[in-house]
């Protein structure tokens, strides 16, 4: 059966669950998108990454991360193989002296591991031919018992920088950097986002 790769291209605050958030994932070679909807502890675990935050202590994704290359363990690939009543079904596809072993996990969970270890994330046509489309979509599950106990705000990759709550115009760019620092101490990873790239946009 053919993989389809797919691309993270968003992580939005839920219109329907709440404490829940949407993770977008699209075709890279087509317009079919799937909308998936995840925990907020998950989304704020896949945003960090990708934004290339550091956590003061390894959250449970980087932990399993360090577990597997203890133990020369790689994780090659993540597939979503399954949608079925609502809910997607994924593994992780790992590799240790050439034996491969396919683990069955929550599609967040394995999407917070897989970008970890960059690698591809893959599913199927007949997953995206019954739920990717280009018009309005729907939101739907990822498990059964997606959690909501982390009530945290709005993670949007493509977000633009608040200045109204993270900065003043007139900070400077060691004001800033002391704002990171603390952010980044309180675990307040998407604040610390944002101040990275003001950062980064006044020193360009």
């Amino acid at each position: 059966m053919k993989k389809i790769r797919l691309e993270i291209s968003g992580i939005t605050y839920s219109q329907t669950q709440s404490g829940s958030y949407v993770l977008t994932l699209s075709e890279a070679s087509g317009k079919r998108k799937l909308p998936i909807v995840i925990g907020g502890f998950e989304a704020q675990a896949i945003a960090i990454e990708l934004e290339k935050m550091a956590p003061n202590r390894p959250l449970t994704h980087d932990l399993f991360k360090s577990f597997c290359e203890a133990y020369n363990v790689m994780v090659t690939e993540v597939i979503i193989y399954k949608f079925h009543e609502g809910v997607f079904y994924a593994k992780i596809i790992c590799i240790k002296e050439n034996e491969v072993t396919e683990i069955d996990s929550r599609t967040s969970d394995a999407i917070a591991i897989g970008v970890r270890f960059n690698c591809p994330i893959y599913s199927y046509n007949s997953v995206l031919d019954e739920v990717g489309n280009t018009k309005e979509l729907g939101e739907f599950d990822e498990d059964d018992d997606s959690s909501d106990e982390d009530n945290i705000e709005q993670l949007e990759l493509d977000d633009p920088f608040n200045h109204d709550v993270y900065s003043d115009d007139n900070d400077s760019i060691e004001e800033l950097q002391n704002k990171l620092k603390e952010a980044i101490e309180r675990e307040e990873y998407e604040i610390a986002s944002r101040l990275r790239d003001e950062i980064a946009k006044r020193t360009f």
